[in-house]
């Protein structure tokens, strides 16, 4: 009879002890003494069942490195992590609807603390640029001129809600945007990239007569854009 108790206890108790769902995370002074955590992290574990203590070291921190969760004022919050599911699950908790509403929920004296939106300008890579110019400005008069303002020639003719190319010049990422305008919005309904893109479907035709452009040709028209001066509107331009 003890060896059937002891069996029937083992049975009980070993699930419960490895399913234990636990990390350790270590978080500025701040976070602890405003009582950010004491805010966010049960409610995690309510909806996940995963528990989370603070202590140094840790499996996760809030720090000045890893993938940038909120922001206090200026000052940008990123989470770094070892990895694991349950710090995994914590990350996509923290980036999720209900993460971000959870974090901006939580107020001092009525004042809410932390934004979720991060809004942090990301460091741009720039690659040399090696294209024909004259042949950039070429092919972008004839090919994007019919929306975008290229340069004076073709001011009167764009259309006024499309941005001109200096106004795009200005943003961090622009050579990223002009060397995959075609995946951007709305260029993909009615551009084609020889040999990159599939042809349109036969129910899906363009709504506007196509745009067929070389790699070669956007390559140009990128050299052509970073020669340009971008527009001076007074203060830096953040990329959306």
């Amino acid at each position: 009879m003890m060896k059937y108790w002891i069996v029937i206890a083992g049975l009980i108790a070993g699930p419960a002890f490895g399913q234990d769902k636990s990390f350790t995370l270590s978080a500025p002074d701040s976070m602890t003494a405003n009582g950010f955590l004491k805010h966010l992290l049960p409610r995690f574990s309510l909806k996940s069942g995963i528990r989370i203590s603070i202590s140094e070291p840790s499996d996760a921190s809030f720090g000045t490195k890893g993938v940038p969760v909120f922001q206090d004022g200026a000052t940008v919050w990123h989470f770094s992590k070892t990895d694991g599911p349950y710090t995994d699950a914590f990350l996509d908790w923290l980036t999720s609807d209900v993460g971000k509403n959870t974090i901006a929920a939580f107020k001092v004296d009525d004042v809410a603390v932390y934004d979720p939106d991060v809004q942090q300008q990301k460091a741009v890579v720039e690659n040399e640029l090696t294209g024909d110019v004259v042949l950039g400005e070429k092919v972008s008069l004839s090919l994007c001129g019919r929306c975008h303002v290229v340069n004076d020639t073709n001011r009167m003719k764009a259309i006024g809600s499309s941005p001109s190319f200096a106004l795009l010049r200005g943003f961090p990422d622009w050579q990223n945007r002009f060397e995959a305008f075609f995946v951007l919005k709305p260029h993909p309904a009615f551009t084609q990239v020889e040999d990159v893109t599939e042809p349109f479907p036969d129910h899906l035709p363009s709504p506007m007569s196509p745009i067929e452009v070389t790699l070669e040709q956007i390559e140009a028209i990128t050299a052509y854009v970073g020669s340009i001066e971008p527009a001076d509107l007074g203060a830096p331009l953040a990329a959306n």
